[in-house]
């Protein structure tokens, strides 16, 4: 366990994370456990094992600073490690116990424990819980390690935004290219099965937020389709009319709307659909029948091609 952190500290964080809360019209709660899971990232990120995880999932939201991100209570991980619950508990706790600046926040390492999980049919990972404590406030940690990915154009190095005036965390974190691969796939694979719309969400937020190019986004997908040994669909089920018309698919994501609680989510699933068909379709339409795809795109899109400046 970490050296206990003094008091005062403890007390002056709380009383600020308050602060934002009431603020934000945030539940208190729900700041606490980022706030926990930023101090952990720093941690993790100043630990020898800090270069052996990409951070991905919902907090790489955060860390592209994405209007409108989704909350989440655990960290998701990629793993560059053997893949052993072992080792990760060792890395996990070696963040725990490192000196840092004072953060309030206290780490038990003697509460870190792993198992494996298997929740996706082509990979398995491991799943970390611990406890933290900011002085009598009680904090549930989780961390999920994935491993064997690809990811393209590669992981880069990310500042981690703080909620306070602290050290920001650095790290490696995934592509945008990557995350929106790695869930077009899971649109592809599950076909009439999917219910997972935080998927929906993230990348109708991306193509919404971000410019892409598209030889970059067109080989994430094609590697992490191989790599899953997926084949790319020019028509998923998932991005069909029936689909997004599917009574139980509605209800599905209205559901999802109401627990994120965000503002400016469309609230129906055909004008998201809409859009991931506008931005993935000429992608996976070129990767079908293997040429390249060259376009640019421009928040909100379409495509255009190279030496164009805006959409048509």
């Amino acid at each position: 366990m970490t050296r206990r952190p003094v008091v005062d500290t403890a007390a002056s964080v709380r009383q600020r994370l308050l602060n934002i809360a009431r603020d934000n019209s945030r539940p208190f709660n729900e700041v606490l456990q980022y706030f926990a899971m930023e101090r952990f990232l720093y941690r993790l990120g100043k630990s020898d094992h800090g270069r052996k995880f990409i951070l991905k999932g919902a907090l790489m939201l955060v860390a592209w600073e994405a209007p409108l991100a989704r909350s989440t209570k655990d960290i998701d991980l990629l793993g560059r490690m053997n893949n052993t619950i072992e080792e990760v508990v060792d890395a996990i706790k070696a963040a725990c116990s490192l000196e840092v600046i004072p953060d309030g926040l206290l780490f038990d390492v003697k509460s870190v424990g792993g198992q494996r999980i298997s929740e996706e049919a082509d990979y398995e990972g491991v799943r970390v819980r611990f406890r933290g404590n900011l002085g009598n406030a009680r904090i549930t940690m989780q961390v999920d390690v994935g491993f064997g990915d690809v990811v393209v154009p590669g992981p880069a190095e990310v500042d981690y935004p703080t909620l306070l005036d602290l050290p920001a965390p650095r790290l490696l974190g995934y592509s945008r290219e990557s995350a929106i691969a790695e869930k077009f796939e899971a649109m592809v694979k599950l076909g009439t099965l999917n219910s997972r719309m935080k998927d929906f969400f993230d990348i109708w937020l991306l193509s919404r937020q971000f410019e892409f190019n598209g030889r970059t986004l067109s080989d994430a997908i094609r590697e992490t389709f191989s790599h899953r040994e997926t084949e790319v669909s020019v028509s998923p089920v998932a991005l069909t009319k029936a689909f997004a018309d599917d009574p139980a698919k509605i209800l599905q994501w209205r559901a999802f709307v109401r627990k994120t609680r965000i503002p400016a989510i469309p609230e129906s699933l055909g004008d998201v659909v809409a859009q991931i068909t506008l931005f993935l379709g000429p992608v996976a339409d070129a990767l079908s029948r293997k040429n390249p795809f060259l376009g640019n795109w421009h928040p909100p899109g379409p495509w255009v091609d190279p030496g164009q400046t805006g959409g048509r």
